[in-house]
């Protein structure tokens, strides 16, 4: 029987009337963005505009800070403390400490244990001897160091391309490089899941923007079928593992499109890098690709690589274009040298070490077998690196992460508008130094919360 509080509600309905109170306010605060500016009427005088609405110069009068507030506000009422910016007190792989409290960690996408791997902080030492913490320039006027081309040699060998090019900031990366290279005479297709850094690149780029359903290479066949006349350049955008749902495309498929319609083809292994293949080489390794018949590789330095940063690698033409031109490279200073150090040191242990890609990947597939036993929604997750647990509302995934934390478990809520309301979720990020009987616990647990809330 359902616990009743104030005015003899339940708490079941308690939560449901609360959230339905959240959307509302939500849905006003999105309104209060068309207020309309209404001008001066003749030759107004004076050192100020008396009839500007306050929300257009004060930033707690924002849409978005008011959306921020409104959802703290529902948080507080019901008890719950913000999931978000939890400071943990070392290195955070497969188990982490945060406020000193240990717990088993799903909250990172150090997917292989190289972040604080003790040949990776090494690396990263002996870089800083040499070279310092920064270049203190951008990298075509006199912030160029030899680790950097050393780190951009190994990542084209990987990928069997000519070159590749590294940037400070992974989002960056794909806003830059989609940004500049294509403009309004040109179409951007892509999944509509795609990341926000895509979506970001293809704003600043201004070409024509279209996405295409979730993996759907025949959906995607069809707009160009349709459209690919109608544009000069068209660039075609994929991810290897989508980070909010697991899975991941055929890519063959969308080559053979990509070649068909005389199209570029960008693949983000931001999270596939390092996780799928044999030898974790990505997702090119996956499907025994070669790397030529991908136009843009692109990836990041934060999960496998154990640094901060991205990379675009590809043929000659496509790096040096970027190298002189592309924005977010020319104009910004150069990747610190104990970055792309440590960066460097994670790839060759990748190359050394697979057996890591393999207990990883173990884990993963045993994840997702024992969530979905236990009868935890995961979606399409192939059980590579993440697995989300579908909870169907940001309330209900941010009371989860909470009862998990107070019983050791550090999970993220995925909230609405990250994912629609609905699809709202925790993500499991996998580590290759979980272990079977961290993964039992944490489903006896997350399927023991969840049948309370």
């Amino acid at each position: 029987m359902s616990r009743k509080g104030v005015f003899g509600l339940t708490s079941q309905i308690k939560d449901k009337l609360i959230q339905q109170a959240l959307e509302r306010r939500l849905r006003n605060a999105e309104d209060a963005t068309g207020t309309r500016f209404m001008p001066l009427s003749g030759g107004a005088s004076g050192s100020h505009q008396p009839d500007i609405p306050e929300q257009f110069y004060r930033f707690h009068l924002h849409p978005g800070y008011q959306q921020i507030r409104i959802i703290n506000d529902g948080a507080a009422r019901l008890g719950i403390t913000s999931p978000f910016f939890k400071q943990h007190d070392g290195t955070a792989s497969g188990t982490t400490r945060i406020g000193g409290k240990a717990l088993i960690n799903y909250g990172s996408y150090n997917y292989l244990g190289f972040s604080g791997d003790s040949i990776v902080t090494a690396a990263a030492k002996a870089a800083i001897d040499r070279y310092g913490t920064s270049v203190s320039a951008s990298r075509i006027v006199s912030g160029e160091r030899p680790i950097h081309r050393e780190f951009e040699r190994a990542l084209a060998d990987v990928y069997g391309v000519d070159d590749a090019i590294t940037f400070v900031s992974g989002h960056a990366t794909n806003v830059t490089t989609i940004g500049y290279l294509f403009g309004p005479k040109d179409l951007i297709l892509h999944d509509s899941l795609i990341h926000n850094c895509t979506l970001q690149g293809a704003q600043l780029s201004g070409a024509k923007r279209l996405s295409f359903a979730h993996n759907d290479w025949a959906a995607l066949d069809g707009i160009l079928t349709e459209q690919r006349r109608n544009f000069e350049r068209v660039l075609i955008v994929i991810e290897g593992i989508y980070s909010m749902d697991g899975d991941f495309p055929d890519l063959p498929k969308f080559i053979e499109i990509k070649r068909k319609h005389r199209a570029f083809l960008m693949v983000d292994e931001a999270h596939s890098f390092g996780v799928m293949g044999k030898n974790g080489l990505g997702i090119r390794e996956h499907f025994s690709l070669a790397g030529t018949d991908v136009d843009i590789w692109m990836g990041t330095l934060s999960k496998v690589l154990a640094g901060c940063g991205g990379y675009i690698a590809g043929e000659t033409a496509l790096v040096e274009h970027l190298k002189f031109m592309a924005p977010g490279f020319l104009y910004s200073v150069g990747m610190p040298p104990p970055v792309a150090a440590a960066s460097l040191a994670a790839l060759q242990c990748l190359r050394k070490q697979p057996e890591r890609v393999a207990t990883l990947q173990a884990r993963g597939k045993y994840f997702l077998k024992q969530a979905q036993f236990a009868g935890i929604d995961t979606g399409s997750s192939s059980g590579f690196a993440v697995v989300p647990a579908i909870t169907g509302s940001s309330l209900r995934a941010a009371k989860l992460s909470h009862a998990l934390f107070e019983r050791g478990i550090s999970v993220q809520p995925i909230l609405y508008p990250a994912v629609p309301e609905k699809s709202a979720r925790l993500r499991f990020f996998m580590s290759y130094q979980h272990t079977e009987e961290q993964i039992d616990e944490t489903i006896r647990v997350l399927a023991d919360e969840m049948s309370k809330i």
